[in-house]
């Protein structure tokens, strides 16, 4: 079969390419002249047509006798199929003296080969079909995933099946990857914006919540290989798996295989695994981390948010496009009208399964620092205060309605929403009652919106930046400051 397809491309090749090159020549001669060209409009004179509806393709849920929930969704358009699953884990399951087992785990699942095939037999069987296969765990849930074209299916299904079911957790990767995380905490504090954000994190959750918690050196002493077999075989199990394939397969072909491999995953007699905390805000207050070779300072402000279930979500999503981009409140005044900042943002960010953040900032000069605080503090204090204009309502809606059809480019898009949203246990049609509420928000649900959400007196203030050169001091912004040490403890022996 590939001698022939070679001499295909042999065969072909040259008139391929003299009909690449006749149609250039044709493009060329019948290309407008410039003077041709249309008048450009203003852009107010422009016209779009409506966005089309969205339609969910067809797909099929059915459950496994071992409990392993399956979507199937087909799409012939390419000869493609990808598929995930979903794993009722996360690292909020692990306690703070081992803090990065969970992570580890999840990338030892796919580094560390299986019961079957060692790790460099199995990197090797999917490069020689251009495949994939990858899995990781994080907060509140596991994930693994596969892409393969759609011949290569039943070899990269059955690889994919292995990885899931029979990790054989090589020693040799599994210390491998304890070293690559070493070495990224040696480096955490490289990147200053690295530093605002996990600092941000652990005041707003405290350092010891599974939502911001730090890997230290400390930490991977008490992580080994048993402990990574220890924590797949408590907390991954086919009844608490959510299995979804999209792409060019027959579907009962795909059933065959599904049941012949996941189907024979034996079911896991284990406690019932709980639902991770909502998370509680610990601290308010101003605090600095000093950084004394940096010529800019890097600024959050925020605290604590909420969920996705808010019945704010909608309103709170209209007002995150006021505040942000290029025509946002933020952008015109704190930087356009001002010159405080390169970039300056704010908006709220729920989870599905716990409170998220509302979280604002940017970045700039030293110099700068203070007046960009205060301008901050003011405009978020503006929108609580008062209503937003009809203007900044219609053209904030339209922003996030037109960038809805984007949840839905592919089918794999759309089936990742389907089964996110059984695992987290919202309704099927969450998404579109988002659209309805978005297109029915008013200016007075977005003022009342920002009046519950935000809370002047829960802010949080991190800046990271040269306190020499903040001038005004960072203490004129009448708050008393606490200094952050983001010293990184010594390796211990292990």
């Amino acid at each position: 079969m590939t001698s022939i397809s070679q001499r295909a491309r042999k065969r072909f090749l040259p008139l391929l390419l003299l009909s690449v090159a006749t149609f250039a020549v044709l493009l060329t001669l019948s290309w407008p002249k410039p003077a041709q060209a249309l008048e450009a409009k203003p852009y107010e004179e422009l016209v779009f047509p409506p966005l089309g509806d969205i339609q969910i393709p067809d797909y099929e849920r059915y459950t496994l006798d071992n409990g392993l929930v399956v979507y199937l969704m087909e799409d012939h358009d390419l000869p493609l199929v990808s598929g995930s699953a979903t794993f009722r884990t996360g690292s909020y399951l692990v306690s703070p003296e081992q803090t990065g087992l969970a992570d580890i785990t999840g990338e030892a699942m796919r580094l560390g080969g299986t019961k079957r095939h060692a790790p460099d037999v199995l990197n090797e069987l999917l490069e020689q079909r251009a495949a994939s296969v990858e899995s990781s765990i994080s907060d509140t849930s596991g994930s693994a995933g596969f892409s393969a074209l759609s011949e290569d299916l039943s070899e990269v299904f059955d690889l994919f099946a292995e990885v899931i079911m029979q990790p054989a957790f090589d020693e040799e990767q599994v210390a491998l990857i304890k070293s690559r995380t070493a070495g990224g905490i040696a480096r955490r504090n490289d990147d200053p914006d690295d530093i605002v954000s996990r600092e941000f994190q652990k005041l707003v959750y405290g350092d010891q919540s599974p939502y911001a918690r730090t890997v230290e050196y400390a930490n991977l002493v008490n992580i080994d290989r048993d402990d990574v077999l220890n924590f797949y075989a408590t907390t991954l199990s086919p009844q608490n798996t959510i299995l979804g394939i999209s792409g060019d397969f027959d579907p009962v072909q795909m059933k065959a295989q599904i049941e012949r491999t996941l189907g024979a995953w034996a079911v896991v007699a284990t406690k019932e695994i709980p639902a991770p905390p909502r998370g509680e805000q610990t601290s308010a207050g101003l605090f600095v981390v000093d950084q004394p070779q940096l010529t800019q300072s890097y600024i959050h402000i925020g605290h604590m948010g909420g969920e996705l279930s808010s019945p704010y979500h909608a309103p709170m999503a209209v007002l995150n496009e006021v505040l942000n981009g290029f025509g946002g409140r933020l952008f015109n005044k704190i930087r356009s009208e001002q010159g405080l900042a390169y970039s300056v943002y704010a908006f709220w960010s729920p989870r599905y399964d716990y409170n998220g953040l509302f979280i604002g900032g940017g970045q700039t000069r030293s110099q700068a620092t203070v007046p960009f605080v205060q301008s901050m503090y003011t405009e978020l204090e503006k929108v609580r205060q008062e209503p937003i204009t009809e203007t900044e309502l219609a053209f904030a809606k339209d922003s996030v309605l037109n960038s809805f059809v984007f949840n839905f480019q592919s089918p794999e898009q759309t089936l990742s929403r389907l089964i996110r949203y059984e695992y987290y246990d919202y309704p099927s049609d969450f998404v579109f009652q988002f659209r309805d509420q978005v297109e029915q928000a008013t200016v007075q649900q977005v003022l009342e919106a920002a009046q519950s959400v935000l809370q002047p007196e829960k802010l949080i203030t991190v800046v990271v930046g040269n306190l020499a050169e903040i001038d005004p001091s960072i203490e004129t912004l009448g708050a008393d400051v606490t200094q952050l040490d983001v010293t990184i403890p010594e390796p211990v022996a292990s």
